[in-house]
């Protein structure tokens, strides 16, 4: 098992200690109760450097532990990223997040057992619908865009080298989610052989997927899909879309942690979505699958819900934009 993956291994193993003490306490944590709570899982015991009648010289050592360690964190924390990458380092605070957050009301999912369907609709037909915790499927709400006959690997690559800056910016303000592919960033995604981007025989599957905040890039985007025309007047949208794309694998299972609600618009391909309750639920509500196809429109609070996708049929290119309102 290379260094990586048993980071990952651990971190994950710390996380599940820590949120069984967040359910044991069916309360959310602050990060000093999760510190506490790590400091236990690991048979953390403070160490004892001075008697414990000497205050002033613990006081003394404790200043100049205090001095030596703002010198060299900066040197400490290079040689981590350097040691074991950046994968291993949580992006984002995703473990402080997960362990700290509050306490799900089941009610979000009890007797929820599978996507309301409904067929494309007006936006004042949608409205009862709009800002609901359901999972919607909106069939063929989106076959008329553009994107679904224009949009594809190839667009997008031609895209992206026209405006380079923009492959840059995924560093610096974007994401790039490799999932189980072996690329690090979206140069690598574009600089990919013909044959593997088309997943002939032989060729190993592929699943990316990033979020494209280019000013350039987006307006190129959005030139082939609107805003969906069922979504409230009212609903904002940020300036920053999703596209995810590939063959056979897909997302794992997350949360998001994001500010709106999301919807999904498929362009090509069927994807199949599995999505089940936060653990504090499971006595009482229960996971479930369904598939989109091309054409079709989803919403997912992900905020609520955990959600993990995969293409639906061997060798089928996926392809679909993702964005926010609210």
């Amino acid at each position: 098992m290379d260094r990586v993956k048993l980071c990952d291994q651990i971190l994950l193993q710390k996380l599940h200690l820590l949120s069984n003490e967040v359910l044991r306490t069916n309360r959310g944590i602050t990060e000093r109760d999760m510190e506490e709570a790590f400091k236990q899982s690991i048979g953390y015991r403070a160490p004892r450097f001075f008697p414990q009648n000497d205050g002033i010289l613990a006081i003394v050592y404790s200043a100049i532990f205090v001095v030596v360690l703002f010198i060299i964190t900066p040197f400490l924390a290079s040689f981590l990223e350097l040691a074991l990458g950046m994968r291993c380092i949580v992006p984002n605070n995703y473990l402080i997040w997960e362990a700290t957050r509050p306490v799900s009301n089941c009610d979000f999912c009890r007797g929820v057992d599978r996507p309301i369907i409904l067929p494309n609709l007006t936006r004042e037909e949608f409205q009862p619908y709009a800002y609901s915790s359901r999972p919607i499927i909106i069939k063929r709400a989106v076959s008329h865009w553009p994107a679904v006959r224009l949009l594809n690997y190839t667009f997008l690559k031609d895209l992206y080298l026209k405006h380079p800056a923009a492959l840059d910016s995924l560093h610096e303000d974007c994401q790039f989610l490799h999932f189980k592919s072996n690329f690090q960033t979206l140069r690598d995604v574009f600089r990919m052989s013909d044959e593997r981007a088309e997943f002939r025989a032989g060729q190993q599957p592929w699943y990316v997927g990033w979020s494209n905040c280019n000013p350039a890039v987006l307006g190129e985007l959005r030139k082939l899909y609107p805003k969906p025309h069922f979504l409230p007047d009212d609903a904002e949208m940020p300036n920053t879309d999703f596209v995810f794309l590939g063959y056979e694998q897909g997302a794992v299972m997350h949360i998001d942690y994001i500010p709106r609600l999301m919807w999904q618009a498929q362009l090509r391909g069927n994807k199949s979505w599995i999505l089940a309750p936060t653990p504090e639920c499971d006595a009482e509500c229960r996971s479930f699958s369904f598939y989109v196809e091309p054409g079709d429109a989803l919403l997912v609070d992900t905020r609520l819900w955990y959600h993990g996708t995969f293409i639906h049929s061997k060798g089928e290119f996926s392809l679909t934009i993702q964005s926010e309102y609210g």
